[in-house]
């Protein structure tokens, strides 16, 4: 049994209750079908209008979430007429929303996009929490995490930077409470800092990524096509996609400075991959293509102390190789085509 658009499901009393103030809902109809032999439930709802985590407390846990993601490069690539090489242009560009790939020419993917992100996302979010007169903040917020990407920032910072660029004071609160609600719709993630020698999360300041980079691309008009941020993106979703739980790590690094003075530094890891007993540091390398890069690229890894696999990701069509330090090298499409690409 499939209940589709559940969140235009309305409330009412209930009509064989008299004298109580009783209510009856969706949560209530779908329990009582529970309880009957030999049906399976399957229950959706429309973006942020019943999110995963009301229908999991209301439920109470007899429930299992799904999750349904924008497709996956390779599901993209399957789907798609043409060569990988034109299809990663197109991926990196529109995003993998399944009916972008149904618009033909730029044109049409972008007036899709803007009119999905304007008109149901953000309408979707003012009317659920009842957000009247600010559309235009929601906007500035929504432009400044698009075009930092990949970036560490937090709502202080944005909230300074609305003061600084749009001369328009807003109370951090605010913005972060507004940060939350676009990761609560799923148009953003969340991908926090954590200390890996140190084994804590540090907090603030974290990093976003979009859920669909084709919806980033669009909020920006296509201006800001820079194809190593968002291939960084492409990777963090991908893992996503495998079900693992992505952090952004930290590692301190202690060094001597050209006056023999002891200096100490955080370097940083673009993503530590967690999925139970399996774990993978990943760095986003979009040109390698000399030593001194090599070596800025991968200094943060060479001062992991543990056993767990260290990947380069890079943007050219490589062979997979290990340097003398046991860092791994492949190219982005084969990491993201194959299904082993990890373990390789």
């Amino acid at each position: 049994m499939f209940l589709d658009e559940i969140q235009k499901i309305v409330t009412i009393r209930n009509p064989y209750v008299e004298g109580v103030e009783d209510k009856v809902g969706v949560v209530d109809v779908v329990l009582g079908l529970m309880k009957h032999d030999n049906i399976n439930i399957y229950v959706t709802g429309s973006n942020s209008k019943m999110l995963s985590s009301d229908i999991l407390t209301e439920f109470r846990g007899r429930g299992d979430e799904i999750r349904v993601n924008p497709l996956s490069f390779s599901e993209f690539y399957a789907a798609y007429r043409g060569d990988k090489r034109d299809a990663w242009q197109e991926y990196f560009t529109y995003g993998g929303l399944p009916l972008v790939m149904k618009k033909i020419g730029h044109e049409e993917k972008t007036i899709y996009l803007e009119t999905l992100f304007d008109k149901i996302y953000l309408s979707d979010i003012m009317e659920r929490n009842k957000i009247l007169n600010e559309k235009s903040v929601l906007d500035d917020i929504l432009n400044i995490i698009s075009s930092s990407i990949g970036s560490l920032t937090n709502s202080n910072k944005i909230a300074n930077t609305f003061k600084s660029v749009k001369q328009h004071d807003i109370d951090e609160s605010t913005v972060a409470r507004y940060l939350d609600l676009f990761v609560d719709s799923f148009i953003i993630y969340k991908a926090k800092r954590y200390d890996i020698k140190g084994r804590k999360y540090i907090g603030s300041p974290f990093k976003f990524y979009f859920s669909d980079v084709g919806l980033r691309n669009a909020r920006l008009n296509f201006r800001q096509q820079e194809e190593n941020h968002i291939m960084e993106n492409i990777i963090y979703n991908e893992l996503c996609y495998r079900e693992f739980s992505v952090d952004v790590g930290v590692v301190t690094y202690n060094y001597k400075d050209e006056n023999k003075k002891s200096k100490r530094t955080q370097l940083e890891i673009d993503f530590i991959a967690n999925k139970g007993s399996k774990k993978y540091y990943i760095q986003s390398a979009f040109n390698i293509g000399d030593n001194e890069k090599r070596m800025q690229e991968t200094r943060s890894l060479y001062n992991i102390n543990d056993s767990f696999k260290k990947i380069v990701v890079v943007k050219d069509n490589i062979i997979p190789w290990n340097d003398e330090q046991g860092v791994f090298y492949i190219g982005i499409e084969q990491f993201l085509l194959e299904e082993n690409s990890l373990d390789m």
